[in-house]
């Protein structure tokens, strides 16, 4: 890899340090290539990435940006994993190092803040953007279904009475 190349390699690990929600540092020493495309597609499918980069080089892209503090974690054969939602990058590569121990996790970093390995776990049990997104839906479309059930409630009430005041008229 000449000069240029790794400079275009640090502005890119520079623009995933700054511009990810979560970055997943992790060891993936004896994971075969096909558990590594299987985290690959894992990620992928979560809106992630994973990135394996010379740890030199991430550490010269990591100078001057919010986690700098995470370059401790760059030693050994690392994997980055990032996504811009805060939380899926982290469950990803939680769940997968339950699956597989070849992959441990190392620490991170979300925005600003350094994470332990409690503290990956602890964000790959938050729910994601989407389950969050969700949930405030719901809870903004239960009163109105709620009123539109108190709405039509008398009106089928008046029906039924109806009908049976007719039912025993005919008999």
């Amino acid at each position: 890899m000449d000069r240029a190349q790794k400079e275009k390699l640090v502005d890119e690990l520079g623009q995933i340090f700054e511009s990810s929600g979560v970055v997943v540092v992790s060891h993936y020493e004896g994971i075969t290539v096909a558990e590594m495309q299987d985290l690959r597609a894992r990620m992928r499918e979560a809106g992630g990435s994973v990135r394996v980069a010379k740890n030199r080089l991430a550490k010269i892209a990591l100078e001057g940006k919010p986690c700098e503090s995470i370059a401790s974690y760059l030693t050994g054969m690392t994997v980055l994993a990032y996504s811009e939602d805060p939380v899926a990058a982290a469950k990803v590569v939680h769940d997968y190092s339950k699956d597989n121990e070849k992959l441990v996790i190392l620490g991170g970093a979300m925005g600003d803040n350094a994470l332990d390995v409690a503290g990956v776990k602890a964000v790959a049990a938050m729910p994601s953007r989407d389950e969050l997104i969700a949930s405030i839906v719901g809870c903004i479309g239960a009163p109105a279904s709620n009123i539109a059930g108190a709405i039509g409630a008398p009106a089928s009430n008046l029906a039924s009475i109806l009908s049976t005041i007719e039912e025993k008229a005919a008999a």
